[in-house]
């Protein structure tokens, strides 16, 4: 990996006593073999952020991601004369995961903010979720064009499809709490992170999953994460486009599946054993209940013969057996799964806990080792 310029990071955070300065805000875009658009996007974006000047200082954190066009020379280009853009090459594609971690641990900003170079998100959200950020105080805000007054626009209806029910997913799998708004969307990557907090967040995925993964740490950490409705509009932007946002959605749609549920797997990893497993243990019942009524009506029939009662209760067993052997088979079954399934989500919910508290110890040391020793009572990552 190399970079054209880099700037010492800057520890201020957003929260922290430096109102007589204006923020810095850190625009960091990902780009990969976009050539076609990043020349005329750059200069729209930055043409924004001008706008903003008399509220932020900025710099924008371009991230060519090992592309294969001239994405990386004319980023270069683009940047010369400008000492407040910054390019990060890769040499190869290490995806998405990797290109955001890179670009948050070379950021400078209070404000670290991500959008795609493509603007299906338009650049006017940037200052939405700004002032979103500075009205509540939280760490992430999120552009979500599922929550109410956002809007989603030219999406192939199987991408759209995909994404709004594996966003309802993994929602509904991410822990509540009552500082933070009631998600609508998880996969998105156009936030607004408080710039110290995401640059402290141990993050390791590689690809797109690192949306999910940041959502789930932060939880731990119990940050507040705020949405703000967006609009995402998919209209072609550059020639072919189109067939290639199709090609690209038909080839990523399995990927996407798997990924969304090893998401949803991380938030919590005992719900997809103890919700089987209760299943399972209801559906048994029905048969086991069949074994019990046979049973006993056998038995009633032996008890006149006289004989003890351990003879006749093996006997009622083993007609009741003979009368209906598949009620005896699949409630067994059933009843051994569902109690190995109810087992496996309680371990898996105690290896959760402990991950949690060993997350939150980590970013305590982590941070009280950045303070020179000197711990304070806000939290984890401030």
């Amino acid at each position: 990996m190399n970079e054209t310029k880099i700037k010492p990071e800057n520890e201020r955070s957003l929260n922290g006593p430096s109102a007589e300065v204006k923020p810095l805000v850190s625009l960091v875009v990902p780009a990969y073999n976009e050539a076609e658009i990043l020349e005329k996007n750059l200069n729209i974006l930055c043409q924004y952020m001008q706008r903003l000047e008399s509220d932020y200082r900025w710099e924008l954190l371009i991230v060519n991601d090992g592309s294969a066009d001239a994405t990386g020379d004319i980023a270069d280009a683009f940047a010369a004369g400008r000492t407040n853009v910054i390019v990060l090459h890769h040499m190869f594609n290490f995806r998405l995961g990797q290109a955001l971690r890179y670009a948050f641990h070379r950021s400078s900003g209070d404000i670290v903010v991500v959008i795609d170079i493509d603007l299906s998100y338009a650049p006017d959200h940037i200052g939405v979720m700004l002032a979103k950020l500075k009205e509540t105080r939280a760490k992430i805000v999120i552009a979500s064009p599922y929550r109410k007054g956002g809007q989603v626009s030219h999406v192939p209806w199987g991408r759209r499809l995909l994404s709004r029910w594996a966003n309802r997913f993994l929602c509904l799998m991410a822990t509540k709490d009552y500082f933070s708004d009631k998600l609508t969307t998880i996969t998105g990557m156009v936030r607004a992170y408080d710039g110290l907090f995401i640059r402290r967040l141990s993050l390791w995925a590689m690809d797109v999953d690192i949306n999910p993964e940041i959502i789930h740490k932060a939880k731990i950490l119990r940050a507040r994460i705020v949405e703000v409705p967006a609009r995402l509009n998919w209209q072609p932007k550059r020639k072919g486009a189109a067939r290639t946002k199709r090609s690209q959605s038909t080839r990523r749609i399995l990927r996407s599946i798997i990924q969304s549920f090893v998401s949803g797997y991380m938030f919590r990893p005992f719900m997809f054993f103890i919700m089987p497993g209760l299943v399972l243990f209801l559906l048994s019942l029905y048969p086991l209940i069949w074994t019990v009524i046979h049973t006993v009506d056998q038995y009633r029939k032996l008890a006149g013969l006289g004989l003890t009662f351990d003879y006749r209760l093996s006997e009622a067993i083993g007609a009741a057996f003979n009368i209906s052997p598949h009620a005896f088979i699949v409630g067994g079954i059933a009843l051994m799964v569902s109690i190995q399934l109810i087992s496996l989500g309680l371990l898996a919910l105690q290896k959760k806990r402990y991950f949690a508290e060993l997350f939150f110890l980590n970013s305590t040391m982590y941070r009280d080792h950045r303070n020179n020793g000197r711990p304070k009572k806000s939290g984890p990552i401030e």
